[in-house]
């Protein structure tokens, strides 16, 4: 096929409709370039139960083992169990999703051994450049001694991995409703979660790429909607819900109220010191709470602060030794985890933290939920750059405001903050805000986008 490389390899992974922008042929050089970029002798490949995902998967798996690698597939699984895969087996991998995207979307999330990254800084870049090349001239020319396909079932040895850094022994029992959303955590949460003092009440489980209820994205309101009615049905503590390739987690608490990322993020943390004898670095990204850095220093922890997106998020883990790290999109990353995203693992701090206590989750959480947040807002704009320097221009020199350029442009005041910054796919502006009380993030925000929809 003729393709646009431009379209489909992004900042940290390879996303694109199929057939249309790309296929198993592309597949197949994908997984040749993947091979050779990471110089490995052997790699390990799973996929979700998206209907393109197994034959994508596998020729990607067929591209590498004709340039001599010896694959490892592991079939069905979560995002987070390829990188336990990798990280497990000391093996680079791939991982075959389009996570929360609709399903005429997939896409390869790709890591080196022990799941460190691959991103355009880190491999990516090179991977395209090869497989461009390809196209144009041909495929390479296969090993003289192919590498070889086995399979591998790593869903146990994932689950009991997670249950070794969590202990839900003791806890009270708990009546939890998950919302899968037909993705990949209805594979995973039964057997994680199986003999857990736990009453799960399933809902989506049935494993369908074409996503029939609705959309796998927790981060959309719209999506929960169905799992915040059945939680106060039920009666039950709390919900979770997984987005489609279940490397993601969002709670809802007994009330059917979503329970922020940021106060999640707070709760983990708190819980992650504690087991590191109250001292480490807690890494958040520049658009959560500001509770997270508040709690981490109360606690004895170092809060380090930093650009949005899993690769940077990583590469501080590594380079800070941090014990942990938390996002504003609900994406968890842990030290013992090889520093890569696991929902899965903090949904179960969550249950450890509420079944650990008494008390309901709203009042479990209500201390780290210290500030009004406006939630991320999207706003298509033609000129990104001339909004942004709108902005700076307005807030320059305005007393006891602070300005920085980390990722996009963040305003700063003592009792409120924002920070606005581009999409890299699509011509949007992203506007986050956040103060002290909802009457003052209300004020900020709605001066924030006059501008950017000026």
């Amino acid at each position: 096929m003729t393709a646009d490389l431009s379209q489909i390899v992004k900042a940290y992974d390879v996303r694109g409709v199929v057939p249309d922008q790309w296929d198993e042929s592309l597949a197949v050089l994908f997984g040749a370039a993947f091979a050779e970029v990471t110089d490995a002798r052997a790699i390990v490949v799973g996929h979700d139960m998206r209907p393109s995902s197994p034959g994508l998967s596998r020729a990607f798996a067929r591209g590498a083992a004709d340039r001599g690698v010896d694959v490892t597939e592991i079939g069905l699984c979560s995002t987070d169990q390829l990188y336990y895969a990798s990280g497990a087996l000391g093996l680079p991998g791939a991982m075959f999703t389009a996570s929360h995207n609709p399903a005429q979307y997939n896409g390869i999330k790709m890591c080196r051994a022990g799941a460190a990254p691959v991103g355009q800084d880190t491999g990516l870049a090179e991977i395209r450049e090869l497989v461009e090349g390809w196209l144009e001239s041909g495929a390479p020319e296969p090993a003289a001694v192919p590498g070889t396909l086995t399979t591998r079932d790593t869903l146990d040895d994932y689950a009991a991995h997670l249950r070794s850094l969590v202990d839900l022994s003791a806890i009270r029992p708990l009546k939890v409703v998950v919302d899968a959303g037909n993705g990949m955590g209805g594979h995973t949460v039964p057997t994680v979660l199986a003999g857990l003092p736990l009453t799960v009440v399933p809902m989506y489980f049935e494993l369908d790429g074409t996503f029939p209820n609705h959309e796998a994205n927790p981060l959309d309101p719209a999506n929960i909607v169905d799992l915040c009615k059945r939680v106060v049905q039920e009666g039950a503590d709390l919900g979770l819900a997984f987005d489609g390739d279940a490397d993601r987690c969002f709670v809802v608490d007994e009330n059917g109220d979503p329970v922020s990322p940021s106060a999640i993020t707070a709760l983990v943390a708190v819980r992650e010191l504690a087991r590191n004898g109250g001292s480490g670095t807690v890494i958040h990204n520049l658009i959560t709470s500001r509770t997270v850095p508040e709690v981490v220093r109360e606690h004895g922890g170092t809060p380090v602060r930093t650009r949005v997106g899993h690769s940077f998020i990583k590469a501080e883990m590594a380079r800070s030794g941090a014990i942990f790290g938390g996002e504003h999109s609900a994406h968890y990353y842990f030290k013992d985890f090889w520093n890569a995203d696991t929902g899965m693992l903090a949904a179960l701090h969550t249950l450890a933290a509420l079944g650990g206590q008494d008390g309901p989750l709203s009042a479990l959480v209500a201390a780290y939920d210290r500030y009004a947040g406006s939630g991320e807002i999207n706003s298509t704009v033609a000129d990104q750059a001339g909004r942004l320097a709108a902005i700076r221009a307005a807030h320059e020199g305005r007393p006891g405001v602070t300005l920085d350029d980390l990722d996009g442009l963040t305003v700063s005041a003592d009792d409120w903050w924002f920070n606005v910054r581009p999409s890299n796919t699509e011509p949007l502006l992203r506007l986050n805000a956040e103060a002290k009380d909802e009457a003052t993030m209300e004020k900020i925000r709605d001066e924030a986008l006059a501008i950017i929809r000026a």
